[in-house]
């Protein structure tokens, strides 16, 4: 499958959540079980001989890839939540918005030091996320091993503030 199929699937809002903004609303991909699966078989060629032991999803689109990859990749899976959001002790990483600050939290043994990482999250847009995602990983002295994501905003300049080689995204927009 070409990712013209994938990108096809993937059904535009304008001005969602607020005006200005062309949401990606990637349900409709989702429900298309034939595109879903070739996403998932597209992210595991790509990881599957990089000795992946955990595969760290970010809150919340990035749970529905990061769950069946790591059953494929024979990995464990790390959830990246809110604050609040996780009920054991956990370390806190916050990143700039436009206006303001948020943040992003992860449970203190959810990676042992030395364990290869894959970071998946839907979409990379301004990169916020995905880096504080990443600080948090260090800080587990956890290897990331890449970033994967189901789309890219080029013009949005995430991969400039993730600012790591090892970005693979199935489409770019």
């Amino acid at each position: 499958m070409n990712t013209d199929k994938i990108e096809n699937n993937i059904r535009n809002i304008p001005d969602f959540p607020k005006k200005g903004i062309q949401f990606k609303d990637i349900t409709t991909l989702l429900q298309n079980a034939e595109v879903f699966q070739e996403v998932i078989d597209q992210f595991t060629q790509y990881f599957e001989d990089k000795n992946i032991h955990k595969v760290v999803g970010i809150e919340s689109r990035g749970f529905i890839f990061a769950a069946p990859l790591a059953l494929r990749l024979n990995a464990g899976l790390v959830l990246v939540r809110k604050p609040g959001k996780l009920p054991s002790q956990t370390l806190n990483e916050e990143y700039a918005l436009e206006y303001g600050s948020d943040a992003v939290e992860i449970h203190t043994d959810a990676i042992n030091p030395g364990e290869n990482i894959l970071i998946i999250d839907d979409l990379l847009a301004t990169g916020g996320t995905a880096k504080a995602t990443g600080a948090l990983v260090n800080k587990l002295k956890g290897n990331i091993i890449g970033y994967a994501f189901l789309m890219e905003l080029m013009e949005l300049k995430g991969r400039n503030v993730v600012n790591d080689p090892s970005i693979f995204s199935l489409i770019t927009l």
